[in-house]
């Protein structure tokens, strides 16, 4: 994403197996997956979430518009359009087949079906421009979780039995206390921990926070003075978590312990291919991770793709 406005699946080698009388089985590797899918030219994505099967949606930090695709075959086209001032950050799918943005810029969230790309609600945060980004968000069983990265606040969309999704006006703002209230430390990416507390990274101190989504307390993550400096996206499976960290071009690698109170780096991931990864998401035995190149100006011709990494 812009930034304060500057600021493989590993192929499946799933091998059928066809046996016929008289002859020895024959193994038919299926396809691989591309190791990397090209966006259209000058899209400037920012959030990736992957949906049933293998399809893929991205949002452009640019103009709002939502790509839509498929990982085995790497094609896709434009499912929302993009219109000037509906910049999104964050990205997510909910297991109602609802897309979930963040508006970064716009102060508020909105929400799409995934399948006809129609806007099926809009939640206004605040109405403050230049002042508050909404970056980026987390699904969990009764609510959605939104970051901001300059104020020390969660926003909190509240669900409704099944899923159902409320009144526009009913959200909440919670007020953060401890080192999440510590300012100007620019709150990034989040996902929900089992025991339902949220996990943030704090992208300019390098740190990050575990918040108490009941009451916006929070301490820090012991990483054994590792720095997760321009953290952005996290993606979370088991005890393993996932730093995407964007103008560092690395992905590192965290073993949590039981208790998700610390984290030591087990690798990171790093490469040419990494052009200021943004967000990303699993699928099998891949990450899939968007690169936002932000540190080049975003222009009608500029290249942008996802790529795929062994998790």
């Amino acid at each position: 994403m812009r930034k304060l406005l500057s600021l493989f699946i590993v192929p499946l080698v799933a091998a059928a197996t066809l046996a016929t009388v008289g002859s020895p089985a024959t193994a038919h590797p299926t396809k691989p997956f591309p190791a990397r899918i090209a966006l259209p030219d000058g899209f400037t994505p920012e959030g990736l979430t992957i949906g049933r099967g293998t399809t893929v949606y991205v949002g452009s930090i640019l103009d709002g518009a939502i790509w839509r695709g498929d990982l085995r075959t790497g094609r896709g086209s434009v499912l929302v359009p993009g219109a000037p001032g509906t910049d999104k950050a964050g990205l997510k799918l909910d297991q109602q087949g609802r897309l979930w943005t963040a508006d970064y810029s716009g102060g508020g969230a909105s929400v799409y079906d995934a399948g006809t790309g129609a806007k099926l609600a809009h939640y206004q945060f605040n109405d403050q421009p230049g002042v508050s980004y909404i970056n980026d968000l987390v699904i969990t069983k009764r609510a959605v979780y939104f970051t901001d990265s300059a104020l020390q606040v969660l926003y909190v969309v509240p669900l409704g039995p099944g899923g159902r999704l409320p009144a526009p006006n009913a959200f909440r703002v919670l007020q953060l206390s401890g080192p999440a209230a510590t300012p100007d430390v620019y709150h990034n990416g989040i996902v929900e921990l089992p025991d339902g507390d949220l996990l943030v990274a704090q992208m300019l101190s390098g740190t990050l926070v575990r918040i108490d989504p009941r009451t916006g307390r929070s301490r820090l993550v012991d990483l054994g003075g590792y720095s997760v400096e321009r953290a952005d996206g996290l993606v979370l499976r088991g005890r393993t978590l996932y730093v995407i960290r964007n103008l560092s071009n690395v992905i590192a690698v965290v073993r949590m312990n039981a208790g998700f109170t610390a984290g030591v780096v087990q690798r990171e991931v790093t490469g040419p291919q990494l052009r200021s990864p943004a967000t990303g998401d699993l699928l099998g035995s891949a990450l899939y991770v968007v690169n936002g190149r932000f540190d080049v100006e975003s222009t009608p011709t500029t290249d942008y793709d996802i790529i795929r990494v062994p998790a």
